[in-house]
């Protein structure tokens, strides 16, 4: 094993710490390591971050409930529409985006990089999120009707069926903001979401790319070991300050993904 997949091994346990402790974001690291780092293309990587990602999460979901921290019927309610976003963006729509977008001279934009722009556009709009959202004094007084629940499911659906993320660093403000949900039960709820979401997004995949199952079934064991080892630790971090600390992570990797596609 040479030293950038001994790295890459690295950071999937690093994933998994992260959707452990915050019950998202796991795919904000999962496609740039899988990119810059291991030298994927992002349609694959993508495709890979939604079934380490959910796979992850399966297990999130399980250790979670234990603690009576997952609402299941909440969490159900924002699946149904996203999974069918996710699935039908992963199985019609991102292999039917054109592979040149803009050609101007010399230069082309094409589909990996309008991938990965989105994704970094996507990952600034969260960061900011975290970094100013406190669910301690913004819940709504009373939870808001299935039909935008439907709707909004839809959209972050298919948002995360492009970017190919588990969507948990918008479902979790989602939870807290729309369904009136405390934060520490909005994180284990948004691991049933990411679960469900990604695993179907990723059936969409596997009709459209050949799979590294090896690879994938590696990094995605050492995922789950950091998720595990990332609830244990959340029972002694605030979860308020450590979702802002990661905002902050997020926030620059937003920019280092735009230097990296735009330069």
């Amino acid at each position: 094993m040479d030293s950038t997949h001994l790295l890459g091994y690295l950071g999937a346990l690093v994933v998994g710490l992260v959707l452990g402790l915050i019950g998202g974001g796991g795919s904000i690291l999962t496609v740039p390591l899988l990119v810059y780092l291991l030298g994927y293309n992002p349609v694959t990587a993508t495709a890979y971050s939604l079934f380490v990602v959910g796979t992850s999460s399966m297990v999130g979901t399980y250790q979670k409930h234990k603690k009576k921290l997952v609402d299941f019927k909440i969490g159900l309610a924002f699946s149904f529409p996203s999974f069918l976003a996710v699935y039908l963006s992963r199985r019609f729509l991102v292999p039917n985006i054109p592979e040149e977008l803009l050609k101007s001279g010399d230069y082309v934009f094409t589909k990996d990089m309008a991938i990965m722009v989105f994704f970094s556009i996507i990952m600034l709009l969260a960061s900011i999120s975290m970094i100013r959202r406190s669910s301690k004094n913004r819940l709504n007084q009373e939870k808001q009707t299935y039909s935008k629940t439907f709707i909004q499911g839809l959209v972050i659906g298919t948002i995360t069926g492009i970017i190919g993320a588990g969507g948990g660093f918008l479902y979790v403000p989602a939870l807290v903001l729309w369904a009136n949900i405390p934060m520490k039960k909005a994180v284990g709820t948004s691991l049933v979401i990411i679960t469900i979401n990604s695993l179907i997004g990723f059936i969409g995949d596997v009709q459209t790319l050949e799979i590294e199952w090896t690879f994938l079934l590696t990094f995605t064991i050492i995922s789950i070991l950091g998720i595990v080892i990332g609830i244990f630790i959340s029972k002694f971090i605030s979860g308020e300050r450590l979702k802002k600390g990661f905002g902050y992570f997020t926030l620059l990797m937003a920019f280092y993904i735009l230097y990296k596609e735009i330069s």
